[in-house]
Formats: C-alpha cells, structure tokens, sequence
C-alpha cells in the first residue's frame, strides 16, 4: 500500500444541519449520515462533516478551538463554462466569493468561495492537466 494517500478528509463544522443543507444545494449526496458527522463518497475518498466539539473530543482535545481556512480543497472541471456553473451554483447555495472565475497567470480560469463554516474551495480548469471521465485528476507524467 502506497503511504502517499489520503482515503477522508474531515471538515469541522459548526452547525451540521446547516453544511448539510448546503453541499444538498451543491448536488451532494450523503453516503452515510450519524448523528454528529455526514460521510460523502467521492472519488477514491471520502469527504466528512463533523461538528467542531465532536471532531476535538475525537482527536483527544475536548477544549481545542478547531479554524478554518488554512487549507484549500480543490475540483477542477474540463472547461471555463463548468466552472461558472459551478461557481453560481455554490454562491446561490449560500457559500461566499472570495474571487470570482478569472483567466489566472498559469494559463487556466479558476475561483474561490468559502463555505458556510468557512472552508475555502477552488473551482477550476487546468488545460494541462486533463480530468477522466468521471471527472477524477492524475497528473500528466514529466516530459
């Protein structure tokens, strides 16, 4: 087994009806759903919620005060159009711009939100960097 992987990534929450209601905007949906965390199947991993109190009890730091922001999960699409779709549908979800989709200096279009709870997405289409079918990314082998 490969040790360069991750098979979940948890975000904190602060209210978990609320974040499920906004990925349920984004066209997501639940795999499995407990009382304090919602687990989404994706591709080859899993996305988690979990309430902020929950997540630090679990880690084994019940007085740990959990941030946002300081990391930056990503979708790529296959064009810019996807991208807008994607965008507008995130912002009438409730999520925040934090840059609208722009042509970017490495030769690609993307943008930012925020979700309710903070977490910042990017939206983007990378033309060196083609996606699979089901939308998946393996990056191009070195020249």
């Amino acid at each position: 087994m490969t040790p360069q992987r991750v098979t979940l990534i948890t975000l904190g929450v602060d209210d978990l009806d609320r974040s499920r209601a906004f990925y349920a905007a984004l066209g997501w949906t639940p795999a499995e759903a407990l009382d304090e965390v919602v687990f989404y199947q994706m591709n080859g991993l899993v996305l988690g919620l979990f309430g902020k109190a929950h997540l630090a009890a679990d880690q084994g730091r019940p007085d740990a005060t959990l941030g946002t922001g300081a990391i930056t999960l990503a979708q790529n699409y296959s064009s810019e159009a996807e991208v807008d779709t994607a965008f507008a549908t995130a912002l009438a979800a409730g999520a925040t711009a934090l840059k609208h989709p722009d042509k970017v200096f490495w030769g690609g279009y993307s943008g930012y939100f925020a979700d309710p709870d903070g977490h910042v997405w990017e939206l983007a289409m990378n033309p060196f960097w083609p996606l699979s079918e089901d939308g998946s990314l393996t990056l191009p082998e070195a020249p």
